[in-house]
């Protein structure tokens, strides 16, 4: 069985049209911009082909744009 364990993120900086973008993603997903992160990481993994146990269910990643079971992103870029 897996066990949770803390995700610290924080302390990143970027350019303020990044930033724009990524909370207009998030905000338009109905998701946090960290959870988009998240999702955005977990897509780039298993493109890489790595599985994982975790936090995701049927549906989170095209809640963003990415169809697992296709490696393609739907309606546009995430």
């Amino acid at each position: 069985m897996s066990r949770t364990v803390p995700l610290f993120l924080s302390g990143a900086k970027v350019e303020e049209g990044f930033r724009s973008a990524l909370f207009d993603a998030a905000n338009r997903a109905g998701i946090t911009p960290n959870e988009f992160a998240i999702v955005a990481a977990a897509e780039k993994l298993a493109r890489c082909g790595r599985t994982f146990p975790g936090i995701f269910r049927k549906g989170d990643f095209e809640m963003v744009g990415f169809n697992p079971a296709q490696g393609t992103q739907v309606g546009g870029a995430v």
